[in-house]
Order: C-alpha cells, then structure tokens, then sequence
C-alpha cells in the first residue's frame, strides 16, 4: 500500500454535491474546499467523480481460519478494498468457529496484519453455531478484538430462551445480536423461494414465513429485554412490514438488505445455475420492489454483501448439491448505484448513508463512517459513476469467483480507496 502521507483529491463531488478538494494530511483530512494546493502533495485528479466516506460492511464472510481454500483475511480485505470497503465485520462461521476470544483475536490481528481494510471479528451467539449454549460473549466483547456484534450467521438462533439469553447479556455492553431469521424446520429441504417458479420446477420451496416468524419472536424478545436485534439479509416484503411496526412501536431494531436481493429475483433460477442459489433465497419481483422502497425509507436501514466466497468445486455441481452464497464485495457498489441511485430511491448521500454511516453506528466501528469534513479519519472511496462495463470476475481480488453477475453490465467503479490516509486502491488497482 502506498506510504503517502498527503495527498490532494482535486474537485470530486463529495456525497454528490457540488466539486471540492479535499487534502488529505497524516491520516486525516486536514482541510475541505475549493482551489486548494499543498506543496509535496501526491495529487488525484478527480473531477466528475463521487467522493464517499469509506464503506462498512457489516456482513462478511472472510473464511480464515479453516476455509481458506474460499478466501483468506488477506483476498477478502482486497477484496472490499477494492469494492470500497475501509471496514467490514467478519461472520464467525469459520472453522473453528469465532466462539472463543482466542479464534477473534486471531481473525483481528490477521486483519491487522494485512491492513487492507479494518477487520472487525462478529462473535459466535452458541458454542460451535449449535444454538444449544451461549458462546463467551463477555470474553470476546473484552478481548483485544472488543466483539460488539454476535450472530450464528449461516444458522439460525432458533431456541426463544437462548436468544433471549443473547440480547440480556449483550445488552450490558451495548453489543447486538445480529439474527440469520430462518426457521430451520420451515426450511427442511428448501432449495429456493417457494413460489411459482418452485412449484413449476419441482424444487423444495423456502417459504417466506420461515423468515417472517423469526423476525417477528425476535423483535418482541427484543422490546421485552430492551436490547437491540439485527436483522441480517431481510428479503421479504412481509419481513419489511414486520420491522415498520417494530420501529414504530420504538423497538431497537436495525435491519440489513444485501444487494442482490435488490437486484435478482427467483426468475433466475429457471437456468439451474448454482450461481443463484442463496441463502435466504432470491424472492419475487414484489418482494424486490419492497425491499428497495423500504431501504429508500429507512425502514431497511443498511446494505450489507453477505459475501459468501465458495471454492469452484463447490459451485460448479448440480443445483441441490451446491453451497449457497455469492460473492458480493467488489460489486455491491454499483448493484446500490443501478436499484437505487439510477432509480432515483437514493442520492449519494443516501448511499453515504446506508453503506458508511449507519453500519459503523450499528457495529460501533469507531473512526469510520465519519463526514467527508476536517478532521476526520481519511477512510474515503472514489467512485467513478459514469463508467459502464461488464463484470469480470477473473480480475476479482477474492480468491472465489462465484458471481451472479458475470458479463452483466453493471454502472460505477471505484478508483481510489484509502485508509487513514493510505491508498489501498489506486487508479482501480490495490496499492
């Protein structure tokens, strides 16, 4: 990465205003304005593009320890590098499971270690993900890696006692419990949204109920504890009217929307490529509809990858054999720029928002999701929203290629991304 310590961004449109510089000086924006100059300064001629605070994602899947034949901290924080990323959350579905503060302190230090982008470890809710006994919450929460988000991502918490458990303890530090709402038993050899086009192909439905009911048991355990609940990859439309009424009642609920469930609909499925297969499942149009208007809203209130890197033995099977998941990193941007800039749902600071500010208040990511102002952290991205191009998953910095969105023109590419000041991603290559 480059060791540049003051740098000049030269008429960007911060959060899509008007044209500014803003100068970058020992890890810090040092001043915001126009006409600006600084003698010794590396200079980034960014007129016409999108200046952001960096991005935060709150739901990633890094694989490291045990999977790395998917992804490592090091291919993964590349990645969201060069997806824009400055921060993301690391799901303790590894192998051993981030249930003990030994596995996150050592999913924190690698993070450390590479510093392509901070790696903030989620802690395991159960020992082992089993959902039968709390992992250490306290001790992950007081370990060098300071746990402030606990989830079974990949499962579901499903025993009412246990997680009611979770949000009491949590609720002491001011942690979160961050639920993958799916009632296993509703789910029992569902292989894609139950619906039509299940019913048409002959494939196990995944009923939209089995996500509904836990969303519903969780906020209501949520408002008794008085303790906060995320709602991991909401897809729904019914899953969108169930946290409306929560917030409405003044439960702390936040909620997470991945882009592809802004984008891709069960449609696709038809194709029988594994590349679509999901967890929870691409819906309906409707339900796509739904959950863009809610994001818009606020209702949800952040967008979160899930990227989900599988090894390509592992996707590349027929469809009941394959793992579920898609990469989502390195695109997610330009899917949030196509579903809700393009649409008019969202400005860029809209964007800003769902992508930087609201996912570090959620997870307590200090230093980032910070304004583009002096004297904040210089964690930025700069997005070059007019491009147009098709996705080519062979020039991924993730060690998995398993995109849905191969050769689909997507809009926007990130050019530059920097970390206190550091680029880690310069004219669209990692520095």
């Amino acid at each position: 990465m480059s060791e540049t310590q003051k740098t000049l961004i030269r008429g960007a449109k911060v959060l899509g205003g008007e044209p500014q510089d803003v100068l970058i000086d020992g890890g810090v924006i040092a001043e915001v304005g126009t006409g600006l100059s600084a003698e010794g300064a590396e200079v980034v001629e960014a007129e016409g593009k999108i200046l952001l605070p960096g991005l935060v994602d709150l739901h990633t899947h890094l694989r490291e320890p045990g999977r790395e034949d998917s992804e490592t901290v090091l291919t993964g924080t590349q990645a969201a590098a060069s997806g824009g990323y400055t921060a993301v959350f690391a799901m303790a579905n590894t192998f051993p499971v981030a249930d003990t503060a030994g596995v996150v302190e050592q999913v924190y230090r690698l993070g450390q270690e590479h510093g392509y982008c901070d790696v903030q470890p989620i802690g395991a809710v159960t020992v082992g993900l089993e959902g039968q006994k709390l992992a250490e919450l306290g001790a992950m929460h007081e370990s060098a890696a300071g746990v402030t988000v606990f989830s079974d991502d990949g499962k579901c918490v499903h025993d009412a006692v246990i997680m009611r458990r979770a949000l009491e303890y949590v609720k002491a530090f001011g942690g979160v419990v961050a639920q993958h709402a799916q009632e296993p038993r509703l789910t029992e050899g569902a292989q894609m949204n139950e619906g039509t086009v299940s019913a048409e192909l002959g494939l196990g439905g995944w009923p939209a109920v089995a996500e509904e009911s836990i969303i519903a048991r969780d906020v209501l355990l949520a408002e008794h504890v008085g303790s906060r609940v995320h709602i991991c990859h909401l897809s729904t439309a019914g899953s969108v009217e169930i946290v409306r009424w929560a917030k409405s009642r003044g439960i702390d609920v936040t909620a997470e929307v991945t882009p592809h469930h802004l984008l891709l609909t069960d449609e696709l499925v038809r194709s029988y490529n594994p590349v679509y297969k999901v967890n929870p499942p691409l819906r309906t149009e409707k339900d796509v509809m739904a959950l863009r208007e809610a994001l818009a809203d606020g209702t949800i209130d952040i967008v979160a990858t899930d990227h989900a890197p599988h090894p390509h033995e592992d996707k590349d099977c027929e469809w009941a054999a394959a793992a579920m998941g898609m990469v989502g990193l390195e695109t997610a941007l330009s899917v949030v720029q196509q579903t809700m800039v393009e649409t008019g749902l969202l400005d860029w600071a809209g964007v800003a928002d769902r992508m930087s500010f609201k996912p570090a208040e959620i997870g307590r990511a200090g230093g980032h999701g910070r304004p583009v102002s002096a004297g904040e952290p210089a964690n930025l991205v700069l997005v070059d929203a007019d491009y147009r191009g098709a996705v080519d998953p062979a020039g991924f910095a993730s060690r998995s290629r398993n995109t849905p969105y191969e050769g689909r023109e997507l809009p926007g590419r990130v050019t530059h991304t920097w970390l206190r000041g550091k680029a880690t991603l310069a004219d669209g290559k990692l520095a």
